[in-house]
């Protein structure tokens, strides 16, 4: 009696090279992007106590680190800046001697090959932790456009290669595009928080950047999780407006998302694996529940195979230093 023919699917598994030579879905350290926190004062580096690994790092301890994480082959990182003074328009943020526009600068002079996003948002710069100018009780959009395009043109000006707004007010991938054609930085990139989601993932990055509203919260101009058409309606606007990158915030709880965004759109997607997704393998790895090289590898990849063409992670060091040690177990 004849056997029932079957497809045998396991031919492509039966060995490490051969899952290698089938693979569809390749994470490389190209896909990362490093964030890092820059504060002022000196001698001052220490560890923000929800994000285990991830520092505070004052400007004359800052050069340190930059060699470390270009030694180890990543090749873009993102900057975000703690000022020392707040206000209630975010003065800091768009300030020529800013903690961040300092930063891009000694950054820039010490590795000029190495690609420094600069986030655009007033959050972490004002004493009331919006991302806008408050008047009565609300977040002003219009107003707020003003003073983002004033940031972004400062970041540009010291010498960052993209500008990454974050601040969600509506028009300011166009209006940002026209601040920067006007001040003469037309060939600088966007790369826009295009689908950002009023998230609790953010838990630990309010911790890191001192950004916590102080009324209120940020519903009335991050997206509803909820959402998904919606996702679509931002990422087509900021096409239109001129955008170079979008980005899709947080990334794990919102894979569908990244898929339907990528299916849209023609420019590269950026995941952002957020600091509560950060956080929660860190926490998981301390006790010993999960395995954080595997489950690490495996989150991100499945960004990835969702259609993000980059990947901004606190993780980058750590997953640069295992594909290294990968590729040098491979040469012996």
């Amino acid at each position: 009696m004849s056997q029932q023919a079957f497809n045998r699917h396991r031919r492509l598994r039966g060995s490490h090279s051969m899952r290698n030579l089938v693979r569809e879905t390749k994470l490389s350290k190209e896909d990362l992007i490093y964030p890092l926190f820059v504060v002022e004062g000196q001698n001052y580096k220490k560890e923000v106590p929800s994000m285990p690994g991830v520092f505070h790092y004052s400007l004359d301890l800052l050069d340190d680190e930059i060699d470390k994480i270009v030694s180890l082959g990543i090749e873009s990182i993102i900057l975000f800046g703690v000022p020392k003074h707040k206000d209630d328009v975010g003065t800091q943020a768009y300030a020529e001697e800013g903690i961040v526009q300092q930063a891009i600068r000694q950054v820039k002079a010490n590795h000029p090959h190495l690609v420094v996003i600069a986030d655009t948002c007033l959050c972490q710069y004002t004493d009331h932790g919006h991302c806008g100018v408050i008047q009565d009780g609300t977040i002003e959009n219009d107003q707020s456009l003003s003073l983002l395009v004033k940031t972004a043109v400062s970041q540009a000006r010291a010498g960052a290669d993209v500008i990454a707004p974050s601040n969600m007010m509506d028009g300011f991938v166009a209006s940002i595009r026209h601040g920067l054609d006007e001040a003469g930085f037309s060939n600088t990139p966007i790369m826009s928080y295009a689908v950002k989601y009023a998230s609790a993932f953010y838990g630990p990055f309010r911790d890191a950047a001192h950004s916590t509203p102080q009324f209120g919260d940020r519903k009335t101009y991050q997206m509803d999780p909820a959402n998904r058409m919606e996702a679509l309606r931002e990422a087509r606007s900021d096409i239109q407006e001129g955008a170079d990158f979008l980005i899709v915030k947080p990334a794990l709880s919102y894979l569908d998302i990244m898929r339907d965004v990528k299916n849209e759109s023609l420019l590269p997607v950026v995941a952002y694996n957020v600091s509560g997704e950060y956080s929660m393998i860190k926490a998981a790895a301390a006790n010993g529940w999960v395995d954080e090289k595997e489950t690490v590898q495996e989150k991100l990849t499945s960004m990835k195979r969702a259609g993000a063409d980059l990947i901004i992670t606190y993780f980058a060091k750590d997953v640069a230093n295992w594909i290294n040690e990968d590729i040098e177990r491979g040469r012996h």
